[in-house]
């Protein structure tokens, strides 16, 4: 390997990314963030790196393993490079924004960077595009948040979406309404992660059947959203998971109420991604595409504001969309004044202008990618 190869490596996870996936990426993510601000979500910047204390605060703890650190030399502080951008929008609301009218709407459109990625996801560097409604606990704002995300995609062209619900607290109410010791609760998420049927059976036993045939069955619910949520009301759940159960019920009819054609799945055990949520939260899938397009759910604020929203993920979404037609690409000779460029953009053409006087003008035009060349005034196709 030469010096000079050497010096093209990048870290593991990291990447440039060339055209024309980089215009495509920078349309997409206008496009989105134009319908979200046509919603009535208006949009925000927060920093790449913050103090280290400020985004692991109370849920953000949940990130601090994904988080990269570095000292500050200004203020001889730790600095954290931000892994999600969730909750720097909460901070934002909590502090900047704290004296406007709730419900707040803001959305967002950033680079995130992470320890690692996973098996879905080997990226560590991403592009995130997303929405927050803060300061409101109410069925509508789950149902917002889920129709909205929707919304945004198929605006896209992505038309074969598919919404799996979660709720991630059901299993907590469950187990503690179960008698279930706390110590018991990881290895439990781990088996019902893993849709370990036996693992959770070896887990709980007989010391606790009653909590055990209530996992299992859980376990055994995934599939279309008004099927499962009539078997789940169908268990005899203790009372603070059958609130649960019943807010789940009530954001899946009237999702339903309001996008008929919109495919809706409940897994109710779903958990792993989730750990900071703190009610119905919910994953989108596309037919066809690797990979979850986002996800996103109800948490609160570390000031304690009830919270919903969604995170779009633009790798995989890049993978769901269709590429636009390649644009016209025309050289220029060199001096071409500047009304005649503006002219022939236009008229829906790139302009590239040569740099110098060249022979051939058609033979420079292939040279540099062109599809036509001004020769004598009038616009040439290379095929002719």
């Amino acid at each position: 390997m030469n010096d000079n190869e050497h010096k093209g490596l990048l870290p593991a996870g990291l990447g440039d990314m060339l055209p024309p996936e980089a215009a495509l990426e920078a349309s997409v993510i206008e496009q989105l963030m134009a319908r979200l601000a046509a919603n009535g979500y208006d949009r925000v910047k927060p920093p790449l790196v913050e103090f280290e204390e400020s985004l692991l605060t109370g849920a953000g703890a949940q990130m601090a393993s994904q988080t990269f650190r570095l000292m500050d030399p200004v203020s001889q502080r730790m600095l954290g490079v931000r892994s999600d951008m969730t909750l720097q929008i909460a901070r934002i609301a909590a502090s900047r924004l704290r004296d406007v009218g709730r419900p707040l709407r803001l959305s967002y459109a950033g680079q995130v960077l992470r320890v690692k990625g996973s098996q879905l996801r080997p990226e560590r560097q991403f592009a995130q595009i997303g929405a927050e409604l803060i300061g409101s606990d109410s069925v509508e704002a789950d149902v917002e948040a889920v129709l909205l995300s929707a919304l945004a995609l198929r605006s896209l062209g992505i038309e074969t979406l598919s919404v799996d619900l979660n709720l991630p607290t059901l299993l907590a109410a469950v187990g503690s309404g179960a008698g279930v010791p706390d110590a018991k609760f990881p290895k439990l998420h781990d088996a019902l992660e893993r849709k370990d049927e036996a693992g959770v059976r070896a887990l709980l036993g007989k010391d606790h059947a009653p909590a055990m045939e209530l996992f299992v069955a859980l376990l055994r619910m995934v599939g279309p959203a008004e099927a499962v949520v009539a078997k789940i009301a169908g268990l005899d759940l203790p009372p603070a998971a059958r609130v649960e159960a019943k807010r789940l019920a009530d954001v899946v009819k009237r999702l339903r109420n309001a996008d008929a054609g919109l495919k809706l799945t409940v897994d109710p055990v779903e958990y792993r991604g989730f750990e900071y949520h703190t009610g119905v939260s919910f994953t989108l899938f596309a037919l066809g595409v690797r990979g979850e397009l986002g996800r996103g759910g109800r948490y609160v604020t570390r000031d304690g504001e009830a919270a919903t929203g969604f995170t779009l993920y633009m790798d995989t979404i890049l993978q769901a969309v269709k590429a636009p037609a390649a644009k016209r690409r025309l050289l220029l000779p060199a001096n071409t004044a500047i009304a005649e460029r503006q002219r022939l953009q236009k008229e829906g053409f790139v302009t590239v202008t040569a740099l110098d006087d060249v022979e051939d003008i058609k033979s420079e035009a292939r040279r540099v990618g062109c599809s036509h060349a001004l020769i004598g005034g009038a616009v040439v196709a290379l095929s002719q």
